[in-house]
């Protein structure tokens, strides 16, 4: 009850007011922060990460790592802070985030705002360590080299995470996903790996990819990385979608990337592609419209290991994290699933 009502309060307030406003009361230890919740089934691994369970937050909603403290106590198996620039920037003018309540949706032009990496890093240092954290690596808006930015983020920030993620599928910088690109992410991965290779335990790298994407372009990246065997080690899909498609909400003409409901059947036939493209030999991670335990389980079923949430915390809450691992739980009881790894690309063939 008294989540529902501070949802109700906070979504009487604009969208990014109020997100800055959640992110103060959980620093202050207010809200469900009981933990991730966790049985034989759920626990499960991806590059080799032991998660509690597969609900993980995604990228965006703790930026600077402000609150990465308590939401390790939020329910999630593991979190992924940032995007992180190599020098702080302020994003794109405001207003900037909307809320599109009526297709449970939000569309956002942040543009990679954030402290830096190397303010993000000092407040990673030391943090204890309940679940995994990642962190999302960007680019800077006016820099003369984007590929080096994400060396540069890695080498700030690698020894106080688990995972890093290449974002190069944010559609709020310009040109950011060009560099999707054959050419332009083998250099990437270059860059990055000239720091990981002398490191005594290398930080497990993910990609994060774009939902707009051909068939082609898929297949591009695919072959990407399996030219670079073992440099990444899961691919995280998706980002936000440029696309439209069936909105009804009064915004739905912003500009920018557009997340929840609206992208869970786009973003999950990426997925089964990439399933399918990979032949399973890369971990995947689904985002994109998750908001209960059947639409994770489809994720899981599509191909991906573990999947990822944020825009239905808006309408959900963080009790939404617990619930939806209850209930994945109980959809891999039903089906006699022994654990998660089990279910992974069990339902491929629905989504190609």
């Amino acid at each position: 009850m008294l989540e529902t009502l501070g949802l109700r309060l906070l979504r009487s307030f604009d969208p990014e007011r109020a997100h800055g406003m959640a992110l103060t009361a959980l620093k202050l230890g207010l809200g469900p922060l009981q933990g991730p919740f966790t049985t034989p089934r759920l626990a499960t691994s991806v590059a080799g990460i032991k998660l509690p369970n597969p609900i993980g937050l995604a990228a965006g909603f703790d930026k600077n790592a402000e609150a990465a403290g308590p939401l390790q106590r939020a329910g999630f198996g593991f979190i992924e802070v940032g995007a992180a620039t190599p020098l702080p920037q302020p994003g794109n003018p405001k207003p900037r985030l909307f809320r599109l309540g009526e297709d449970q949706a939000a569309i956002n032009r942040f543009g990679f705002n954030n402290d830096g990496a190397e303010a993000i890093a000092a407040r990673l240092n030391g943090l204890p360590r309940e679940i995994p954290i990642g962190l999302n690596l960007g680019a800077n808006k006016d820099s003369e080299d984007r590929i080096a930015d994400f060396g540069t983020v890695y080498s700030t920030c690698s020894q106080h995470i688990d995972f890093a993620t290449i974002n190069v599928s944010s559609p709020n910088t310009e040109r950011l996903r060009d560099l999707q690109g054959k050419e332009a992410l083998a250099a990437i991965i270059e860059k990055i790996d000239a720091v990981r290779l002398i490191e005594a335990e290398p930080v497990a790298l993910f990609l994060k990819i774009a939902p707009d994407l051909t068939d082609m372009e898929l297949a591009d990246i695919v072959d990407v990385i399996l030219d670079h065997p073992g440099r990444i080690q899961a691919i995280i899909a998706t980002n936000t979608t440029l696309s439209r498609d069936g909105l009804v909400s009064a915004d739905r003409t912003e500009q920018g990337g557009l997340s929840g409901q609206p992208l869970f059947e786009k973003s999950t036939r990426v997925l089964a592609r990439l399933n399918t493209l990979t032949r399973g030999t890369i971990p995947l991670i689904g985002v994109g419209g998750v908001s209960n335990a059947d639409q994770a389980y489809a994720k899981i079923r599509a191909g991906a290991s573990a999947v990822q949430l944020y825009t239905a915390l808006v309408y959900g809450g963080l009790s939404l994290v617990t619930e939806i691992a209850k209930g994945l739980d109980a959809h891999l009881a039903r089906d006699g699933f022994d654990s998660v790894a089990q279910a992974v690309g069990t339902g491929v063939s629905e989504w190609t």
